[in-house]
């Protein structure tokens, strides 16, 4: 699966998917969205169990690129997972609430 056949959903329309924020500790503090669970990208194999089978899941970055790769890993793993478009820029852009410091 190449990066233009990623599945996408718009920050809106989240709703309540498994939010997951797969950026570093840095940008996870400078601001995230409220009850998204923050397990950063190259931690994913190992922390795997932290993300719910069998529930659809968004998946965030700044804005876009890493979290296209976890979708895509994801979903060789079996999930139903989906990446956020834009990232949290994306999230700030559709004004969506932000915890934390501003981006």
């Amino acid at each position: 699966m190449n990066p233009e056949q990623v599945p996408t959903v718009a920050p809106g329309e989240v709703g309540e998917d498994f939010l997951l924020d797969v950026r570093e500790d840095d940008e996870w503090a400078a601001g995230h969205a409220p009850g998204a669970v923050h397990v950063p990208l190259h931690d994913l194999p190992a922390r795997l169990d932290a993300v719910p089978a069998g529930t659809r899941v968004a998946v965030v970055c700044r804005v876009g690129g890493r979290s296209a790769q976890a979708t895509m890993w994801l979903r060789q793993q079996g999930y139903d997972a989906h990446n956020v478009a834009g990232g949290m820029y994306g999230w700030q852009a559709a004004g969506l609430p932000v915890e934390g410091r501003v981006l």
